[in-house]
């Protein structure tokens, strides 16, 4: 079945089901009475599954000896790095209004925004270097460089915590 060339297209699928979701919900005004804290809060906890998911998926394959699984961390990854991206940009639009100043100061005074923050700045550099040639590049730094993602996870578990 994660041999079938339908997998990754699925996999794909079920991964963006959640914003495809939030969008109908607001097109359709079904938000509730606070839509931004809404859109803000389920962007962030799909951000926080699937990078969970990322996370399982190699011991997953350990345990089963599946080693079809960790062909959807990648796609997982990125998946994770794009729910942060949207979190990050309703706050920064909606609580924000784009003013830079406002939005460093909140950084600043605020610390478990100051800890989603720093997680998406790590998550960067992983995003951006999800792909063949910059792991061919990289060389073993890459696996050094992703090793991030636990340091990620424990500053999104504690922004989500706060």
């Amino acid at each position: 079945m994660l041999k079938h060339p339908l997998a990754k297209p699925l996999f794909f699928f079920a991964c963006l089901t959640p914003f495809i979701w939030i969008v109908g919900n607001a097109l359709f005004g079904d938000l509730g009475a606070n839509p931004v804290e809404t859109i803000t809060h389920q962007t962030g906890d799909w951000a926080l599954r699937l990078l969970l998911l990322t996370l399982l998926l190699s011991p997953l394959k350990q345990w089963t000896g599946n080693a079809q699984l960790v062909r959807f961390r990648r796609m997982a990854g990125l998946f994770v790095y794009f729910y942060a991206c949207c979190h990050f940009l309703i706050w920064f639009v909606a609580d924000h209004s784009l003013q830079l100043q406002s939005m460093l100061e909140d950084v600043i005074k605020r610390p478990y925004i100051t800890m989603g923050f720093s997680a998406l700045l790590l998550l960067t550099p992983l995003a951006l270097s999800s792909n063949q040639w910059s792991m061919k590049r990289l060389g073993r730094r890459w696996k050094l460089l992703h090793r991030l993602v636990y340091a990620i996870l424990v500053l999104v578990i504690i922004h989500y915590l706060w």
